[in-house]
């Protein structure tokens, strides 16, 4: 494993003696169904610091598996073999890293035999764009990244109490009083505005596409949204009662009262609406409608909200109004806009706590074992828990100097963690999807602080969600992770080198 240094790691990696030589303007063939994956494969081989080695693209059914690989150094050239385009795609990257950790004293790949397939369907980082903003040419740069660790979904959180930052073309109002607010830090007044318009989007999701990752965007509802009463406060309970009520976009971060109104059909009109734009910007079959931290102190003391709690008979079994059961009937709603579509919902994993339908794809944040409970009821599950595993926002280390918030989640912690949770069993592991990384970025406000922050725990998380699990050895990570941090400082990544130091010490 130690001669290439691969990270994620892969399935089999044989040496098979000899070398292959390396030089500028080596060409790349491929099929012609695949013309676009070899012009990913050449602009990557690009970056190595001596040139590629001539590249044979094959297409082979015989393949088996989504994104599954072959790829074969030979003294006269490299043959990468799959049976689909993500296949390619994920083989390039391997041929990427190898490219680009090649020796400028030994312009040379050692041959290798190399078959490789992913061990989850599932392998994402999330990106909080709502707290602060990052520049398209951001994103591309973090995908293009995780496209070399062989993950494929970003999941884009657009909107949240602090900035809606997506231009509605239905409702234009939304982004122009929900993307801007004060920069309370200074006694002048001081103003952020910045949104993301059509173009941007689609931009980000062919860029992504190329790389055959999925863009997965996340509106919050029916919590998280005082970005979306500032333009509409008539959407929440207060909004009928009080006519003179006014929002601004939160300064301050936490868990809010001002909620979406479940009794009001206006709310559920405009997210219909919603729905139907966000279906013709994204291509994604998975759409993400939030569901979390949703007090409900307002549903209960609402009129309207209590009155549906009654006709839709969400009740306790005492006979008192159940608003965890308002809230699965409301987020039953807005799949039901998503399923007019061909889409599915994905939902942070309160939305179990209702008895939401099955159908729905559940995000376990809240720790391991409600992910467990979810796979075990039948919810099929993304496990991303913010508990020492998949939250990025947290401290890498405990330490004063530490950037990072609400926690401690070492290296480690990230490399040990595993989406199946022991005493799982065989059917309910079924339903476990694979996992994905979250950075939220209330404290996160520049680019270069996000890639320390990411960089390298999504290394040792793409090697969760990818490599076989009798692959992983955190010693022999950290080992790798001396190679592969010097790829990550060609790709010009600010990622956080001192456990990987401390190994090599």
């Amino acid at each position: 494993m130690n001669e290439f240094n691969l990270v994620p790691a892969p399935r089999s990696c044989q040496l098979r003696g000899g070398y292959c030589s390396l030089g500028l303007d080596r060409a790349v063939s491929a099929p012609e169904k695949w013309a676009q994956e070899s012009e990913i494969l050449a602009q990557w081989i690009r970056e190595g610091p001596n040139g590629a080695p001539r590249v044979r693209i094959v297409c082979d059914e015989s393949v088996v598996g989504k994104e599954a690989y072959r790829l074969h150094i030979a003294e006269d050239e490299a043959t990468l073999v799959a049976s689909d385009g993500a296949g390619v795609i994920r083989g390039a990257a391997t041929l990427r890293e190898l490219v680009l950790s090649s020796s400028s004293s030994m312009p040379r790949l050692a041959c290798v035999d190399i078959e490789d397939e992913p061990r989850f369907a599932w392998r994402g980082f999330m990106l909080d764009t709502a707290r602060n903003f990052f520049r398209v040419e951001f994103l591309e740069k973090m995908i293009d990244v995780a496209a070399m660790h062989k993950l494929n979904v970003f999941h884009w959180h657009l909107t949240d109490d602090q900035a809606w930052r997506l231009d509605l073309n239905f409702a234009p109002e939304v982004a122009a009083q929900g993307g801007i607010h004060r920069d309370v830090r200074y006694q002048e007044p001081v103003y952020q505005e910045d949104v993301y318009t059509h173009a941007d989007v689609a931009r980000v999701v062919e860029f992504a596409a190329r790389r055959h990752i999925r863009v997965v965007p996340e509106i919050e509802m029916p919590g998280h949204v005082t970005a979306l009463l500032a333009s509409h406060p008539e959407f929440c309970c207060r909004g009928g009662k009080e006519p003179n009520l006014r929002f601004e976009p939160e300064y301050r971060f936490g868990i809010f009262e001002d909620i979406l109104c479940a009794g009001n059909d206006a709310v559920l009109e405009f997210v219909d609406r919603l729905v139907q734009e966000l279906c013709s910007l994204f291509p994604s079959p998975v759409i993400h409608m939030g569901g979390d931290e949703a007090p409900k102190t307002r549903w209960l003391s609402c009129p309207r909200c209590r009155q549906r709690m009654i006709t839709e008979n969400l009740m306790h079994a005492d006979g008192s109004p159940n608003p965890e059961k308002l809230q699965a009937w409301f987020m039953e709603q807005v799949q039901a806009s998503l399923v007019k579509h061909g889409r599915r919902m994905a939902c942070w994993d309160e939305v179990i706590d209702g008895d939401m339908d099955k159908s729905v794809m559940v995000f376990g944040w809240r720790g391991n074992n409600v992910g467990k409970v979810a796979a075990g009821r039948g919810y099929d599950v993304v496990m991303c828990p913010q508990t020492k595993a998949c939250y990025l926002d947290h401290k890498q280390e405990d330490l004063a100097e530490e950037p990072g918030q609400l926690g401690v989640c070492t290296l480690e912690d990230s490399y040990v963690f595993d989406p199946i949770s022991p005493g799982l069993s065989g059917e309910d592991a079924k339903h476990i999807l694979g996992g994905q990384a979250n950075l939220w970025t209330e404290l996160v406000p520049f680019g270069r602080q996000a890639e320390y922050m990411l960089y390298p725990r999504l290394c040792a998380l793409s090697e969760v969600f990818w490599s076989p699990k009798d692959k992983r050895d955190f010693q022999d990570f950290l080992q790798r992770m001396q190679t592969h941090g010097s790829r990550l400082d060609t790709l010009d990544i600010a990622w956080r080198r001192s456990d990987v130091q401390k190994r090599r010490e």
